[in-house]
């Protein structure tokens, strides 16, 4: 035909199929969510953006997707979707209508390789579906039904979505138009085994890749395990002495003594190799003591450095200080306008202010300074000393090195001594051991015993005090026992003699006071509570009392407040151990009750 020259090719695959429209391809691919390729590789449609979705408004379709919605969004009215017509060798496809809504599809099975095709032709054979949808893509197999329908299996899922573009279209065979030569395509979904297969073995394959990519990562980032600590042996006791010895390798040489006198090396015949590795390393100390004054001797040369570079900011600071106060005289001032005036105040305080800061930073310094000046001038001779032992270290060094060799064979034969020392002192020394012990837990008792007898005297001296105070307060209350029958009889034969009249002043007479003294009292204390709102105790109300008369005890007092129930009443105040007794004047509301 005509159009045959104009071919366009679908993913690098050629169609030599003549069409109406060159675009038409480019169209369906567009609609689909793919952007189409011409001949020279070039796209057809350079606006084309998969990013933002189709340009008909269908979202684009993802193979991996596991299915999709059954009705597809309509088609915007402003930008149309157009199909045109597709000619094939000895067939042709016409478009459906544009305004009808697309066709319905099936919820895509996962790994979808296969379509279901259906409204074929009667007359349709498996070369012209195969002529129609190899512009598709690859196809592997077509299992072609009786009933007008056929199943294509494609090579890859995106195939599958070109494919779904035919449905919809009319096929017509030649140019009949026999009722057995026309049909209406319709694509859709089919589900198959060997989709279902190949696509759960591609997540299989997926999944084992992730693994092994996250036991990679983790096999990175997991700490190194440390080096296995060799046995112990002569020849590697000597190697790891000489380690000792050397600062570079002193740690690793550490470590590994470290691991050996855990393990239980240490025996009698290696004690003196171990000792003299163990006396190396203290002889490392010397060593660290040194590199550690050497750092101080950096630090404080640091210090110096730097408190002389802040000496010289405090110095332009001033000088910048001095500026701002003399431009701020009134000789220079009154020909500054009002802004400038303003900015130069702002400018001399900030100025004023950092100064302080660095000021202060720097007093701080020579504080910390003289303190450790006062702490240096004690230890000054201890560190001349220190600087003229460091010179002869090394020397001495030597000397204990070619010396270590001869120490150890004494110590051998010192621990070869003690040990026979110890096995023939062992009988002896149990049998003082237990005499010692006896004796220590004798004098422990004895001690007890003392202290005990020592406790039991003090309690009974105390006993003794509290039986003599018991005894007086006795006499005290017994006297006034008699004083009291006294007044009732008193008050007994006055009430017979006295009158109907003075009835109620002999009822004031024979109550609970008795005589003119407690009444002196009762009004004492009643003015003496009266001053007190929140009450007083028995001993202050006596301490009071005694001062007017040293003969008035607390007992009598009290007994006496016992028998006034409506003129005072007794409280308790205070939680726990500060519970107390607190007596108050209740006079003013006895007077309503009697």
């Amino acid at each position: 035909s005509a159009d045959g020259g104009r071919n366009l090719s679908l993913d690098s695959i050629p169609m030599g199929l003549p069409m109406s429209d060159p675009t038409a391809w480019a169209t369906a691919m567009n609609n689909l969510g793919m952007a189409p390729m011409g001949m020279t590789g070039q796209p057809l449609l350079p606006d084309f953006d998969p990013a933002l979705g189709m340009m008909t408004g269908i979202p684009p379709i993802n193979p991996m997707m596991p299915g999709l919605g059954i009705v597809p969004p309509p088609i915007p009215p402003d930008m149309p979707a157009v199909k045109e017509i597709i000619h094939c060798k000895s067939c042709t496809l016409f478009p459906p209508n544009p305004h009808l809504p697309p066709p319905a599809t099936r919820e895509r099975p996962p790994g979808c390789k296969t379509v279901f095709v259906g409204g074929l032709p009667e007359n349709g054979t498996e070369q012209i579906i195969m002529e129609v949808f190899e512009q598709c893509g690859e196809v592997i197999a077509i299992r072609k039904s009786k009933k007008n329908f056929c199943h294509i299996r494609f090579a890859e899922e995106f195939m599958v979505d070109k494919a779904l573009y035919l449905s919809g279209y009319r096929i017509r065979l030649g140019s009949s138009t026999d009722k057995k030569d026309t049909g209406r395509l319709h694509v859709d979904f089919a589900q198959a085994r060997d989709d279902l297969y190949e696509w759960e073995c591609k997540q299989r394959m997926l999944a084992r890749e992730e693994r092994h990519r996250r036991r990679l990562a983790e096999e990175r980032f997991r700490p190194p395990s440390p080096p296995p600590v060799v046995h112990y042996s002569d020849h590697e006791c000597s190697v790891v002495a000489e380690k000792l010895k050397d600062d570079t390798k002193f740690s690793e040489a550490i470590q590994t003594l470290l691991t050996w006198i855990e393990r239980g090396e240490v025996n009698r015949r290696t004690a003196n190799n171990f000792y003299s590795m163990i006396q190396s390393a203290n002889s490392h100390i010397r060593r660290l003591v040194n590199e550690k004054a050497a750092h101080e001797k950096e630090m404080e040369e640091a210090k110096e450095k730097f408190k002389l570079a802040l000496s010289g900011i405090l110095v332009q600071f001033e000088q910048i200080v001095a500026v701002y106060h003399s431009a701020s005289k009134q000789k220079a001032w009154d020909h500054f306008t009002k802004a400038q005036r303003k900015n130069i105040s702002v400018w001399c305080k900030q100025a004023e202010e950092i100064r302080n800061i660095h000021n202060d930073e720097l007093m701080g310094i020579r504080r910390e300074e003289e303190m450790e000046m006062s702490d240096e001038e004690i230890e000054d001779p201890s560190e001349m000393k220190e600087t003229e032992e460091s010179a002869l270290v090394s020397q001495v060094e030597a000397l204990k090195e070619e010396n270590d060799s001869l120490r150890w064979q004494l110590d051998a034969y010192r621990n070869e001594v003690e040990l026979l020392k110890q096995e023939q002192g062992k009988a002896t020394r149990d049998e003082d051991t237990t005499k010692e012990q006896q004796m220590k837990l004798l004098q422990q008792a004895l001690q007890g015993m003392q202290k005990h007898l020592l406790k039991v005297q003090e309690e009974y001296k105390k006993r003794e005090a509290e039986l003599e105070k018991v005894k007086e307060d006795k006499l005290k209350v017994e006297t006034l026992l008699e004083n009291l029958k006294e007044q009732e009889s008193s008050t007994s034969r006055v009430c017979a003699c006295s009158q109907e009249k003075e009835c109620p002043v002999e009822k004031t007479l024979s109550s609970p006071v008795k005589s003119e003294r407690e009444v002196l009292l009762v009004g004492i204390i009643s003015t003496f509570l009266h001053v007190h709102p929140f009450g007083a105790s028995i001993e202050y109300i006596c301490s009071y009392l005694q001062r007017l008369d040293s003969k008035i005890c607390t007992a009598e007092v009290e007994v006496l407040m016992t028998r006034l129930q409506n003129t005072f009443r007794q409280e308790l105040s205070g939680v726990g151990a500060s519970l107390e007794k607190r007596w108050k004047f209740c006079g003013f509301d006895g007077l309503k009750m009697t």
